[in-house]
């Protein structure tokens, strides 16, 4: 049995004596009953892990010694970023989530004249920052040791406003004349993904204006939820990891 993983936002050091954090000591403590000495492994989000063992227990305070970091990486050889227009219920936590285990490296949530619901100021921060636990339960699920940036949310305009160079763009369409089979990848790639109903026109017009290609996937219409999950896993047969053995 694989020894349980956890993310600690604090930088790590081989040989430290650390206390947990709080919501991982008591994931530790009282969902999964971890007795002292019992094995773990724990991960900064820097890259690398460490074997590390529950050192002490002080009712919900957990406290473990790290043993030699190990250069173990689960990254995608693709860079893809995913530019998700905002979903509605919680889907945007299940996009992101099964995104992680996917190879994502960065999403980056945006603002879409179709997106369902509208979030400013702090109710947009705490979203944000929930997305960004979603994303290192994740990699705590998935292995990986680098997790995934989930930028500030902002209007899809704005984003599309700037300029990105040697990035190849990417947008689903059910009529486009190219497939992700015809496509060379570069080295990073971002996808754009609308919200429900999809990118408007005048998105659809601006994206392309932004160096955005129309690719297809068959020729049925896939829902928000699906359309940036099966994208990734298309790209990550051809250009990705998928593909080794």
């Amino acid at each position: 049995m694989n020894s349980p993983r956890f993310y600690c936002r604090e930088a790590l050091s081989p040989g430290a004596h650390v206390e947990l954090p709080e919501p991982v000591a008591r994931h530790a403590v009282r969902v999964l009953r971890l007795p002292p000495g019992a094995p773990m492994v724990l991960f900064d989000g820097r890259g690398g892990e460490y074997p590390a063992h529950i050192e002490r227990i002080e009712r919900d305070r957990v406290f473990a010694v790290l043993g030699a970091w190990r250069e173990i990486e689960r990254e995608s050889p693709l860079s893809i970023t995913l530019v998700q227009a905002l979903q509605a219920g919680d889907k945007m936590d299940f996009t992101i989530q099964k995104a992680v285990e996917l190879g994502v490296r960065d999403i980056v949530p945006v603002e879409s004249r179709r997106s369902v619901i509208r979030l400013a100021g702090d109710r947009a921060a705490k979203r944000v920052a929930h997305w960004q636990g979603v994303a290192a339960s994740a990699c705590e699920q998935c292995g990986r040791n680098q997790v995934p940036l989930v930028a500030p949310l902002e209007k899809l305009e704005n984003w599309l406003a700037r300029p990105a160079n040697g990035v190849l763009r990417l947008m689903l369409a059910p009529d486009a004349e190219a497939s992700f089979a015809s496509i060379q990848p570069v080295g990073q790639v971002q996808l754009l993904i609308g919200a429900e109903g999809g990118l408007d026109p005048q998105e659809v017009l601006a994206a392309k204006q932004a160096g955005f290609q129309a690719v297809r996937m068959g020729p049925r219409v896939l829902r928000t939820e699906t359309a940036g999950l099966a994208a990734l896993a298309a790209m990550q047969a051809l250009w990705g990891d998928f593909r080794e053995g």
